[in-house]
């Protein structure tokens, strides 16, 4: 049966016409490491085929979204398999920073780990532990799911652990005021910050124009160019990437598919409101 798997999915590769290299390296971490920018797509709708544009879209990788969303493991796994012969790579936040719940999403061939409320040295070290083989970290071996979806490296142990992108997400004040060591754990490859969170958190009920969230930020920004680690952040619009790039920015999360489509559907809509009169009564 594992056989049959493994050739079904190397012939749905082969139908997108995708030669799958042995020497595979994530995309996303290889960028980082070199300074490049990455920009991810948000997936919130529990819906195939919304993730399967996104996944071909240009985006450098899907942020499939564990936290803030309906989406059950199962259609989880689905979204990861049709990434297969993509472009971009799958990452999933899971919707609290525990062993188990990464263990998951790692199990069913997730290439990344967002962890939310990162908000102590302790929950960065457990972070990068649960998505790290012994003898550096704690992850279990039940990795076949994994390795259907991966099914062209030669080790998917190695692999993983060469591949699998930690990201932890800052966004309380308490990890503002431990940020130093945070930023300094071995292993996390990308502090992201939460900027609505933060924002909440230090009681500006989400407000993004304020100096006390801007030194906060710069603060985190500050402690992740000390130790060498690429900052992240959400980002709306194309202005939003190029400025916040100036910043030193490299990993963004960009709109979900929801927000894509709302904005495409006004797109259309806007221009044509006016020749088409008043609009019709709707269901309440």
């Amino acid at each position: 049966m594992t056989r049959t798997l493994v050739l079904l999915v190397l012939l749905v590769a082969a139908a997108f016409g995708q030669q799958l290299p042995t020497d595979f390296e994530n995309p996303v971490k290889k960028a980082l490491a070199s300074g490049g920018v990455v920009i991810g797509a948000t997936v919130q709708a529990a819906n195939l085929d919304t993730a399967s544009i996104l996944a071909n879209s240009g985006f450098d990788f899907l942020w499939v979204e564990g936290e803030h969303s309906p989406i059950t493991l199962e259609t989880t796994r689905n979204i990861i398999l049709l990434t297969q012969g993509r472009k971009a790579v799958p990452f999933t936040r899971v919707p609290v920073n525990e062993l188990w719940t990464a263990k998951r999403m790692l199990d069913i061939g997730s290439l990344g780990v967002i962890f939310p409320f990162t908000d102590t040295p302790e929950l960065a070290r457990q972070a990068v532990a649960a998505c790290r083989y012994p003898p550096g970290g704690l992850r279990g071996s039940g990795a076949l799911l994994a390795q259907l979806r991966w099914p062209h490296v030669d080790d998917y142990y190695d692999f993983a652990d060469e591949n699998v992108l930690v990201v932890a997400v800052v966004e309380d004040a308490s990890a503002v005021t431990h940020i130093e060591e945070i930023a300094a754990t071995p292993g996390l490859d990308v502090l992201f910050i939460g900027t609505s969170d933060l924002s909440f958190s230090l009681g500006l009920r989400g407000k993004q124009q304020h100096p006390k969230l801007d030194a906060a930020i710069a603060k985190i920004v500050d402690a992740a160019r000390r130790q060498g680690k690429p900052v992240g952040r959400p980002a709306g619009s194309a202005a939003d990437i190029q400025r916040f790039m100036k910043q030193g920015f490299l990993f963004f999360q960009t709109a979900t598919d929801l927000e894509l489509m709302s904005a495409g559907a006004a797109q259309l809509l806007e221009p044509v409101k006016g020749p088409r009169g008043p609009a019709g009564s709707g269901g309440l």
